[in-house]
């Protein structure tokens, strides 16, 4: 683990100990307890993340419904489009407000709410609470910010982060633990780098261009500006350059603030309270992805908690593969006369020899990774899509 042990005396405190997971993995040199990450009292942010398809948003809300219903006061933040998470926790909808979820067993005093990223709502939320009304009402009016708001590349990141530290802020009245559950693919880590490229952008030669005229003596600017803004006008159009400039001459102000909170988020993400956990499924393409999820964390200096191996296929006790296999052809043959038995033999063989593989797999990352406690989860028969699903995968996640 590259996180540092958490010693600190709390009432729902556990020790650290590494328990042996229902399912270990082969090759893992520890099992990640998740029990005791989420009765850790010091645990107050748990961050999910891997590449799309591996049932990380099941995952985040599952975690989120276990801890909850063993006494923490939880908020599980999604921003993954996918309306996955409200589904299964019956709720009609996700938006950017926390909404209680009903039907969770919670006798230890624990609670869950849920919501789900709004970027232009969240832009918004800081413009208004950062500028003064006048000056907040010339901004969200602004063509330009609305289309930056709405699918400018990498607001989203930018927003999560806004997110996420307002949680953070208020969360010692109302939650202890805040879950997250980031985008699908490697898009899943630009939330780490929107401090930098905020940073970037607000120092970038183009900001500063359109803000000179507002900043210094017209005779030291006019001429350069008048050259740019002219080939500007040909490329964006007179309406355009003026919305732009109007926009950055207004949100001025709120840019140093914005990067502040940026950069406080992202401190807060390396802080010993927080744990990442890397989510995949037993397969050769995300196991690289959460390997490069796990040397990033550790470039970055994140807490890496460990990866859930998320549905790894569990056969059933019996037959070894071969053997099922050669049973079932016998039958084909002729040699007995039962068709369903035969089918039956077949997906028996079928299941051990996936399962022969993911083992396979988890063995060569585990023998990559060994300081990442791994927790297998078995695949489940059926999607998950209600409470009772996230219950059963929160049991087996624990071990």
């Amino acid at each position: 683990m590259t996180g540092k042990a958490r010693t600190a005396p709390g009432s729902r405190r556990r020790s650290r100990a590494r328990s042996v997971s229902t399912h270990p993995v082969a090759g893992a040199t520890h099992a990640l307890d998740v029990d005791a990450l989420i009765h850790d009292d010091d645990t107050r942010i748990v961050v999910c993340c891997g590449s799309g398809g591996v049932g990380k948003t099941t995952t985040a809300a599952a975690l989120a419904l276990h801890a909850a219903e063993r006494g923490r006061r939880v908020v599980v933040l999604t921003i993954d489009p996918a309306r996955r998470l409200a589904q299964s926790m019956g709720l009609t909808e996700l938006d950017n407000l926390p909404r209680p979820v009903e039907g969770v067993g919670t006798p230890a005093g624990g609670s869950l709410d849920a919501m789900m990223l709004d970027m232009k709502r969240t832009f918004d939320e800081v413009v208004e609470a950062h500028a003064a009304p006048e000056r907040a009402a010339q901004i969200l009016t602004n063509p330009f910010y609305v289309a930056l708001s709405s699918s400018f590349a990498g607001t989203q990141e930018y927003m999560a982060m806004e997110k996420l530290g307002q949680l953070s802020a208020q969360a010692s009245g109302r939650w202890d633990l805040i879950v997250v559950d980031t985008p699908p693919s490697r898009s899943a880590l630009d939330f780490l780098d929107a401090p930098a490229r905020l940073a970037s952008l607000l120092d970038g030669r183009f900001i500063k261009l359109m803000l000179a005229p507002a900043k210094g003596p017209a005779r030291i600017f006019s001429a350069g500006f008048g050259v740019v803004t002219s080939a500007l006008n040909k490329v964006l159009g007179t309406a355009v350059l003026r919305d732009v400039q109007t926009f950055i001459a207004a949100f001025d102000t709120l840019f140093g603030g914005f990067r502040a909170r940026a950069e406080k988020t992202y401190a807060l993400l390396q802080a010993p309270g927080t744990a990442f956990l890397v989510v995949a499924a037993p397969e050769p393409d995300a196991l690289r992805e959460a390997a490069y999820f796990v040397e990033r964390l550790t470039q970055e200096d994140m807490p890496i908690a460990g990866l859930v191996l998320n549905r790894v296929t569990v056969p059933s006790p019996g037959l070894e593969a071969e053997r099922a296999q050669a049973a079932a052809e016998r039958l084909d043959d002729g040699d007995g006369d039962d068709p369903l038995v035969a089918a039956v033999l077949r997906v028996h063989a079928e299941q051990a020899r996936r399962s022969s593989r993911e083992k396979q797999y988890a063995r060569r990352f585990a023998g990559s990774h060994r300081e990442v406690p791994i927790v297998a989860v078995p695949a489940l028969a059926t999607d998950v899509h209600d409470l009772e699903g996230l219950r059963q995968i929160g049991t087996l996640m624990a071990g």
